[in-house]
């Protein structure tokens, strides 16, 4: 029996990702919220054939308390896409403010729920869940998560490419730490579960890594202006919904890339502060799920100098991410106005 609910279920991400969720059995209700158009797509959603009863919810009525009333696990891809030509930091002066104003709504209608966070930058939203739950008195390290998948799913992808098979895209399994933006995404490639080709060069390598970190500009780019990465966005949220989802019904042994406080596993948080040689307080890497949320962090491990190199050129961009994040909730006069949700 659990509740999943979508915030910002009406857009590119939220629907397919919706769609995905109701296709899993272990979701025995679905919660659908947006600004717009959520009844509709709850009722098309509704004519599945699988367990979940689908509700949709506008803010209206106090929608977003009743979508989040007795959920299990809350998504939020809620936000605008990505444009040509726009940053991330561009990005967090429209998203932010949505995402703190439904980091309220869950702080006071479902505080024990899991949050899985997508809407970017995720290397600064996520702090501004967890500043809206500390302010709330309900934060608790161990449920707040940063969705980084898309990227394990792209290297997973490009490595198979080169690898020149395709078909071993779903069982290539390459580690991805650090944030989710930019040069704060850093592939270990040198612990993929299927090595690369011994032919690859040096500048072919540095071109994988790049597309990698860039994803995201490859396909804001291809759909010249109509979108960004939305349908490979929602795919990666769902495969970490559920395995939130495996932990939380009791499966054991379930590992999942995310971006997470490193408070909420001191021992592996300061493992990982060890290796990467700073403080910081998130950091994205392999976790151990439970039912009380991230059980284990663990360590980068065995990474060549190249790799170091790149989680060094990482470490700054996110330490001021984070802080970002933060700042819009604990300085709040240097925010944007209070966004509409």
């Amino acid at each position: 029996m659990v509740k999943a609910v979508v915030l910002g279920a009406a857009g590119g991400i939220g629907q397919p990702l919706s769609l995905l969720l109701k296709t899993n059995p272990a979701v025995t209700q679905l919660s659908l919220f947006d600004i717009v158009n959520t009844p509709g797509v709850a009722a098309d959603l509704s004519h599945i054939a699988t367990p979940a009863k689908v509700e949709g919810f506008l803010p209206n009525d106090d929608g977003l308390k009743k979508a989040l009333t007795g959920a299990d696990v809350v998504v939020i891809p809620a936000g605008v896409p990505r444009k040509p030509g726009m940053t991330r930091d561009d990005l967090f002066k429209i998203n932010a403010g949505i995402v703190r104003d439904l980091a309220v709504g869950i702080a006071a209608s479902a505080p024990k729920a899991f949050v899985l966070v997508i809407s970017n930058p995720v290397n600064s939203t996520v702090p501004i869940v967890t500043e809206v739950f500390k302010k709330a008195g309900v934060y608790d390290p161990k449920r707040i998560f940063g969705v980084t998948t898309l990227d394990v799913v792209r290297a997973s992808t490009f490595v198979a490419e080169k690898l020149g098979d395709l078909s071993k895209a779903s069982s290539v399994v390459v580690p991805v730490v650090g944030g989710h933006s930019g040069v704060t995404i850093v592939p270990l490639l040198s612990q993929s579960s299927h090595p690369l080709p011994s032919s690859l060069g040096k500048d072919e390598l540095a071109a994988l890594i790049k597309r990698v970190q860039f994803g995201g500009d490859e396909v804001v780019q291809a759909k010249a202006g109509a979108g960004s990465a939305t349908l490979s966005m929602a795919y990666a949220g769902a495969e970490f919904a559920m395995k939130i989802i495996s932990a939380l019904t009791g499966q054991s042994g379930v590992v999942a890339p995310t971006f997470v406080s490193l408070a909420s596993d001191p021992s592996g948080g300061d493992a990982i502060k060890k290796e990467i040689g700073r403080d910081l307080e998130y950091f994205s890497a392999n976790v151990e799920l439970g039912p009380e949320g991230v059980k284990k962090i663990l360590p980068l491990g065995n990474i060549t100098p190249e790799e170091a190199s790149l989680v060094a050129a990482a470490v700054p961009e996110l330490a001021t991410n984070i802080e970002k994040g933060a700042n819009f909730i604990l300085t709040p006069a240097q925010a944007p106005e209070k966004a509409k949700v």
